[in-house]
């Protein structure tokens, strides 16, 4: 009987330790969380933070870089037009001075840069270094050479 009660108590024990380590968890700050979403390209998810106004889309996170410079360098345009829909501001700066449009030329994403273009994003606008989102432009990124009107000799 002994045995049986000490068995019990040891049982209870464990049980009593595991629903402790149940109800710890990890939070992250919305801004983070959101940052992921971004990343990702969870469109849904990224909606709702913004429609539950968890986020603010000019926030500058830890990268240098707000949602819509991250959303760019993901290459999701769906993404970027969420964005874009819900306020981002298309000619927001991250810390180098570097547009959403700089990061698209430099990054190779001419259906990112062709739209920012067409909502009206500067291409003239210069990053911290002087340098033109058209200056950032791969010579083997011949869309987006064309974009600008340039040539890979140029």
């Amino acid at each position: 009987m002994k045995m049986r009660t000490q068995s019990f108590m040891r049982s209870l024990h464990q049980q009593k330790r595991l629903s402790r380590l149940k109800l710890r968890s990890v939070h992250f700050p919305n801004d983070i969380v959101f940052q992921d979403y971004v990343r990702q390209g969870e469109l849904e998810r990224i909606g709702r933070f913004i429609r539950a106004r968890r986020v603010s889309l000019s926030t500058i996170y830890l990268s240098g870089m707000a949602a819509l410079h991250e959303a760019v360098l993901s290459g999701n345009l769906d993404c970027v037009k969420l964005l874009v829909q819900h306020g981002a501001d298309i000619h927001q700066r991250d810390e180098e001075g570097w547009t959403p449009l700089h990061m698209a030329c430099s990054d190779g994403f001419p259906h990112i840069a062709r739209f920012l273009l067409s909502l009206g994003a500067d291409p003239t606008l210069e990053n911290d270094c002087g340098e033109k989102p058209s200056d950032l432009i791969e010579p083997d990124h011949l869309e987006l050479l064309q974009l600008f009107g340039l040539s890979v000799n140029d």
